[in-house]
């Protein structure tokens, strides 16, 4: 099959073009030159948020059974790819987010569940719920809802990861010690690996799907306590769990799930949003999740390859906890210890 990916050199889309090329696919990336993609695909230079930026897009002959866009800014710029690519394209498929959900969220929301009004496509940027449901609205309207396909992605994880949520816990186990570690540890965990994701959004290509999907792993797939000790397992320093309520974390004045990444408070409105999909449609039509051990452990081997460093996307706020803040908890809380993995 041919593909074209906008984007497909960072996380996400490096996933879907590695994956599309381990099958055998013809892959074009149409990205800014920033990042070196994954080698055997076809290179297309451009930055879809300059004037003019989408004509080496416009100028390559032929056209894609598919076209994957990740694009989480202003929707303005899918709707501009989108326009252009009808009729080259047979598929436009967008991957967007969870986040398009209107509040308040109920546990086991489906895809039919209330959405945010999506902003304008030829707005600027707004927040990001709106602008994916922008950039979703853009797609439709390009492809109609047969010939779109909707990735309401959950939290994802895995290798090439740049917005630092797993980088980080790997980061701070890897530093030993005392490790803050919210509680309780049973609470369950949903989230994708970018990898899993990519293998079914290419099976959801071969087999013609439409409209949109919750793409998360089932509820229970992991727990915070699992996730935690397989990164602290993975990096093989000494560092000792130190389980804290979430009372005494939230008491601290510390903000859930970005100075802790992927911690939300249980029974909370943010866990039911975060944590709460119905995943069966996607489950249904072929996902399949790794083990979070995998996960964790592929992420690693990424980050010490590349020296331990993962530079932050420029859009979002990096994600972690202090450590003089961790210290004054932990000294005053003292947390249940652990044992070492």
């Amino acid at each position: 099959m041919r593909l074209l990916v906008l984007g497909g050199t960072e996380f996400v889309g490096r996933a879907v073009v590695e994956g599309a090329l381990g099958r055998g696919w013809e892959v074009t990336v149409f990205h800014r030159g920033r990042h070196r993609p994954p080698p055997g695909a076809r290179v297309l230079h451009g930055d879809r948020t300059a004037a003019g930026g989408l004509a080496a897009l416009a100028a390559a002959g032929g056209g894609w059974d598919a076209v994957v866009d990740t694009w989480s800014g202003a929707p303005r710029a899918v709707d501009a790819a989108a326009r252009l690519l009808r009729g080259r394209a047979g598929r436009y498929v967008y991957v967007s987010s969870r986040s398009v959900y209107a509040w308040p969220r109920v546990a086991g929301d489906a895809e039919d569940a209330p959405l945010v009004e999506g902003a304008a496509a030829g707005a600027e940027s707004t927040d990001y719920a709106r602008d994916k449901r922008g950039g979703e609205l853009a797609a439709v309207g390009a492809f109609g809802a047969a010939g779109s396909l909707l990735v309401r992605a959950g939290l994802i994880l895995g290798p090439y990861e740049n917005v630092g949520r797993l980088p980080w816990w790997l980061n701070r186990m890897a530093r030993g010690g005392p490790v803050l570690a919210p509680g309780p540890g049973g609470l369950p965990v949903q989230y994708v690996d970018a990898r899993d994701l990519a293998d079914w959004l290419l099976g959801a290509v071969e087999g013609e799907l439409g409209g949109p999907y919750n793409l998360a792993g089932p509820l229970g797939h992991t727990t915070t306590e699992e996730l935690l000790r397989a990164c602290a397992r993975v990096t093989g320093a000494r560092a000792e769990l130190r389980w804290t309520d979430p009372e005494v974390i939230l008491g601290a004045g510390i903000e859930p799930w970005t100075e802790l990444p992927v911690w939300v408070p249980p029974d909370s409105e943010l866990h039911t949003a975060v944590y709460g999909a119905d995943v069966s449609r996607a489950l249904a039509t072929g996902l399949v999740c790794r083990p979070v051990a995998e996960t964790v452990a592929d992420t690693w081997r990424w980050m010490t390859e590349a020296g331990g460093t993962v530079p932050p996307r420029p859009d979002r706020p990096a994600p972690g906890l202090d450590p003089r803040v961790e210290a004054r908890v932990l000294a005053g809380a003292g947390g249940v210890p652990g044992t070492t993995p």
